[in-house]
């Protein structure tokens, strides 16, 4: 038998510094490790070249830009995974009985 009066948590809620650290701390690392694989690979200035050839992007800022966007896609996943990884009991309450 369910005990309707009093709601069940898996654990407290947490601060919200450590749920933005647990996001994006793990995707700067995934970013950095993306970067440099990727990069290995492509010049920036030839990326560059077939795409928006009439931007002045030097290859310090393609790795600056493409850096941030490794980043935002790590973060991006690491946010779906936390917000598919919460404790269900917080969302789904138990009507009472009628």
């Amino acid at each position: 038998m369910t005990d309707f009066t009093t709601p069940q948590f898996d654990h407290p809620p947490r601060p919200m510094a450590q749920r933005v650290g647990a996001i994006l701390w793990p995707s700067f690392f995934a970013a950095g490790v993306a970067t440099m694989v990727f990069f290995a690979f492509v010049d920036p200035l030839a990326l560059r070249d077939m795409t928006f050839p009439e931007l002045p992007v030097s290859r310090e800022l393609g790795y600056t830009l493409g850096f941030f966007a490794f980043w935002a896609a790590t973060s991006a996943s690491s946010l779906f995974t936390w917000l598919l990884l919460r404790p269900a009991s917080r969302f789904n309450r138990a009507l009472p009985p009628d």
